[in-house]
């Protein structure tokens, strides 16, 4: 009998999870209207269309306030093609970020199968918690929401006023998803072109931290679609990544073998 409960009581908790709100609030129609008015902002349906997209630039990263790296990158997106439903579970999305000025001098690759670091030597995979915190970040970039989780099953936007921002006068949706997660994302008034997205999350150590993804310099890339040219990080108050696009380009004839690992390389050891 207290089997049939707890597996009861597990299969309860489990249909939470994914419930979708019976009582559809005032805070949520005017959270879809800006979810949709943002979408009509960046190009309408040929925004939805966005197959991939190349960015080239110069990337930094920064410690403790002070500059750690910076590369030469270009950055091949591309949206897989995904239900009218989307599993929340999945990743809608493969990612190559290439090094290098003139020519790729190493890489790294996020797809299906994992992370990898792709050089001269060979493949080396990355570990666990680097990927799952890259597909954290892209699972809550809003551009990716918009495009691949707006109709995602049990997510909710809800409008929860006008803020300034940065001296900018703001809207602010909430946006929660079946897993009960809470990101906040604001949206300029005038234009509602995103604008910063804010989301907490806790290390493997369980040490809390807030990061604050910040879009800005938005751009007409091709048939009326914008898409911002600067993305910056912040990690608990500090600047943690900046991305410095020159170029953006959408809807590219990429060739399959960007996301897939050299048939050839060598698999070397992860790094613990």
């Amino acid at each position: 009998m207290r089997v049939a409960l707890l597996a009861l009581a597990a299969a309860g908790m489990a249909a939470a999870q994914v419930q979708v709100p019976s009582i559809i609030t005032k805070q949520m129609r005017e959270g879809r209207k800006v979810i949709d008015g943002a979408i009509e902002a960046l190009g309408g349906e040929k925004f939805l269309a966005l197959r991939n997209k190349v960015e080239a630039g110069r990337m930094f990263s920064f410690y403790h306030r002070r500059l750690s790296g910076l590369a030469n990158a270009r950055i091949y997106t591309r949206y897989l093609r995904a239900p009218e439903k989307p599993d929340p579970e999945k990743l809608y999305l493969e990612e190559r970020q290439s090094f290098g000025k003139k020519k790729e001098k190493w890489a790294v690759l996020f797809n299906e199968k994992g992370g990898f670091e792709i050089t001269y030597r060979g493949v080396r995979p990355l570990d666990d918690e680097t990927v799952k915190r890259y597909r954290d970040r892209r699972r809550w970039d809003i551009i990716y929401i918009l495009l691949r989780r707006r109709n995602e099953e049990g997510i909710v936007f809800e409008r929860m006023g006008r803020e300034v921002v940065d001296n900018y006068p703001m809207i602010r949706v909430d946006i929660t998803d079946s897993r009960a997660q809470v990101v906040t994302a604001y949206f300029h008034e005038s234009s509602l072109l995103p604008a910063r997205i804010v989301y907490r999350w806790r290390d493997k150590h369980r040490i809390p931290h807030e990061d604050i993804v910040i879009y800005d310099k938005y751009r007409d890339v091709g048939g009326g679609v914008k898409l911002p040219f600067v993305l910056q990080r912040l990690r608990d108050g500090e600047r943690a990544f900046s991305m410095f696009a020159k170029k953006v380009e959408i809807n590219q004839p990429l060739g399959e073998e960007l996301f897939q690992l050299p048939a050839d390389a060598k698999m070397l050891e992860p790094v613990d």
